[in-house]
């Protein structure tokens, strides 16, 4: 059973930025495009982006320039780098497979107010 586990949400205020990690226990890992989900209260959840096993990464338009997906296979991490960071990306977030297929893990609370 793959697990999944988002870390490194916090309370920042407009402008700012955390990165955020997720720990998979998957064997298969290295293999897998692995993406950032996001869920606003109210909203469905959204993906915000890929990355690849060659680290290849495509963004939603509205994290585009401002968000960074990177991974290291060998850990079986993921990391989501978010700067200028706006209200409107509170969400709690979520690392999951490109299309979701992994079990969802509890996800890490982000909050941008002043």
């Amino acid at each position: 059973q793959v697990q999944l586990v988002e870390s490194g949400g916090g309370l920042v205020q407009p402008g700012g930025s955390l990165r955020l990690s997720c720990a998979a226990s998957t064997n298969i890992f290295r293999f897998v495009v692995m993406g950032w989900y996001r869920q606003a209260p109210g909203k469905q959840r959204e993906l915000v982006g890929t990355i690849t096993s060659g680290h290849s990464t495509n963004y939603s338009d509205s994290v585009k320039g401002r968000f960074t997906i990177s991974r290291d296979n060998a850990k079986k991490m993921v990391y989501l780098q978010m700067n200028s960071l706006k209200p409107e990306d509170t969400a709690v977030y979520y690392c999951n497979s490109g299309s979701g297929t992994f079990p969802w893990g509890q996800g890490t609370q982000v909050t941008v107010s002043s």
